[in-house]
């Protein structure tokens, strides 16, 4: 299981705290590791560690950062990351997980660190009543501003239903979207929650 992390309910509510016994692995942040405890792998940003099972390929997951609101945030945020996966047999490149990020220089490093070929970006431009327009996950506008560096060839949007405090749902994400350049456009796939779907990585 990767878990970006723990210490939200919107991201690990009971159902799914129930369930983490039985994940063979849980990889999660290093401070959420030591709340979980059990099988859980702790990483810091642009860590890796590497899953193995018989009869399946190993795969690596490298830890990125992640700020999960404004500057100077995280005393009352926590810890967040995304994660990168490489198996062998990739044709195309890593298949990169965002995490619950704003864009700031720690997320723009994927695009010097990794060569992604598919992104799930977390967006839904999250913000509270109490702390006004701050935001603590991407509006689909960064989301453009970061693809345009990272250059994945697939970009799936998640994490912008569901929940009150997302501000940006689906069609204002279309929206934006329709106004970004042609290859960013033609990269865009919208998955059907809950169904499953085939990716060519």
């Amino acid at each position: 299981m990767l878990l970006s992390h723990d210490h939200h309910d919107d991201n690990l509510d009971d159902a799914g705290r129930a369930l983490l016994p039985s994940a063979g692995a849980v990889i999660t942040t290093t401070s959420g590791a030591r709340r979980l405890g059990g099988s859980a792998r702790g990483l810091e940003a642009w860590g890796t560690t590497t899953l193995e099972a018989p009869g399946r390929p190993a795969i690596a997951i490298t830890a990125t950062p992640c700020r999960h609101g404004p500057p100077l945030s995280h005393p009352i945020v926590g810890d967040v990351i995304g994660f990168g996966l490489r198996w062998e047999g990739q044709e195309h490149g890593v298949l990169w997980i965002s995490g619950d990020t704003v864009l700031y220089d720690g997320v723009r490093e994927v695009a010097q660190r990794l060569d992604v070929d598919t992104s799930l970006i977390h967006l839904g431009g999250v913000r509270f009543g109490i702390t006004g327009p701050l935001r603590y996950t991407m509006t689909a506008s960064e989301a453009i501003e970061l693809c345009e560096l990272v250059k994945p060839r697939t970009l799936i949007p998640i994490h912008y239903e569901g929940w009150g405090h997302f501000k940006e749902g689906r069609a204002e994400i279309e929206r934006e979207l329709a106004g970004a350049p042609d290859e960013i456009r033609a990269s865009v796939r919208w998955l059907p929650i809950g169904e499953p779907a085939e990716l060519q990585i």
